[in-house]
């Protein structure tokens, strides 16, 4: 049974259930991830996933473990939608392969250099205009809203890292020093660069709130915070080639 199938059941057959009572919970969690997606995601495939993602919380909940139910469960749906978005992948391949040859000029640049590379510089290696390449970033941006997953060279498709839950215990080493180096990858960015990646994923704005605090368009928060998310890609990379 699909999620969709299996989501018009539970609410038809057990109206009283956990997903009567914690559905405002699920519809709460896919509108707010909404504020960070592209327009092509649409909130009835995150909230039928959450559902799923619900019931899974409410099968596994133990209150020995001292939080709340809405908490875990919280965790569960959100990371149930989450894996929808990596599954459908909605971002053309197109945007997959600029947004690689994007970043592979960045490393060459930053190789030769030994400094940040500069969003002018990369699109001269590019041979496109300053423009062309905002663009590039703003599609990226999208693309890669909540991990730093590397895309799949055939598909476009990405690739997850080990999730904490759910890993086994040498995943979970992986995964703890996978943060510490991306925190570390984070807090050496340029300055702006790094400002926007700690509201947006630290404080959890969205790029609209961003813009109010720096005082930018957001587009153009969302181009910064796609050269962020190319320029840890470069550096991070043997994280993500594993």
């Amino acid at each position: 049974m699909n999620a969709h199938a299996m989501y018009n059941e539970v609410v038809t057959v057990e109206p009283d259930s956990v997903v009567a009572k914690h559905g405002n919970l699920v519809k709460r969690i896919a509108f707010h991830l909404m504020n960070r997606l592209p327009p092509s995601v649409q909130a009835e495939d995150l909230i039928q996933a959450g559902m799923i993602g619900l019931l899974e919380a409410k099968k596994h909940y133990d209150e020995s473990q001292g939080a709340s139910f809405e908490t875990y469960a919280g965790i569960r749906v959100r990371g149930a939608m989450l894996d929808e978005i990596r599954r459908s992948d909605w971002t053309p391949r197109s945007v997959h392969r600029k947004s690689r040859e994007a970043a592979e000029e960045l490393r060459k640049l930053e190789q030769g250099t030994g400094r940040d590379a500069k969003a002018r510089d990369v699109a001269d290696k590019l041979g496109i205009d300053l423009g062309q390449y905002h663009t590039i970033l703003t599609e990226s941006s999208a693309a890669h809203v909540f991990s730093f997953d590397q895309p799949d060279e055939n598909t476009g498709e990405t690739i997850a890292l080990p999730q904490s839950d759910e890993a086994t215990p040498g995943e979970q080493v992986e995964y703890q020093s996978f943060r510490s180096a991306l925190a570390l990858a984070i807090k050496n960015l340029p300055e702006r660069e790094s400002l926007v990646m700690s509201l947006y994923y630290d404080e959890d704005l969205n790029l609209r709130e961003i813009g109010e605090i720096l005082g930018v368009s957001e587009s153009r928060v969302c181009q910064i915070h796609g050269q962020a998310l190319n320029r840890l890609k470069v550096r991070l990379s043997e994280w993500t080639k594993r």
